[in-house]
């Protein structure tokens, strides 16, 4: 039997959704299971759909072996940095794109 696909997150802002798409093309192709934010366009999502969108995003890092942050810049919002806090919290490791 062979062992099963590493499982990343990717969290990250939507402001950089062209940088999550690449990093979920490259992760993908180097033979990993990608769980990602998902960029649902217009309209705008409402304030309840984004808190449902919120919950649903922690438990994608709760399926998840690690998190890598796309992060380009150095960028951590207040919703990342809330997902980052999770994934410690549960003993999920989180490296980042970009350490500076």
């Amino acid at each position: 039997m062979t062992e099963r696909p590493e499982i990343v997150c990717l969290c990250g802002s939507l402001r950089f959704a062209e940088e999550l798409r690449a990093v979920a093309r490259d992760l993908t192709l180097a033979g990993a299971i990608v769980l990602a934010p998902v960029d649902l366009g217009a309209p705008e999502p409402t304030d309840e759909q984004r808190r449902t969108l919120s919950e649903l995003h922690l438990r994608r890092i709760d399926l998840a072996d690690r998190v890598l942050v796309v992060n380009p810049g150095g960028y951590v919002g207040d919703a990342v940095a809330r997902e980052v806090a999770h994934a410690r919290s549960t003993g999920t490791p989180v490296t980042f794109t970009d350490a500076s």
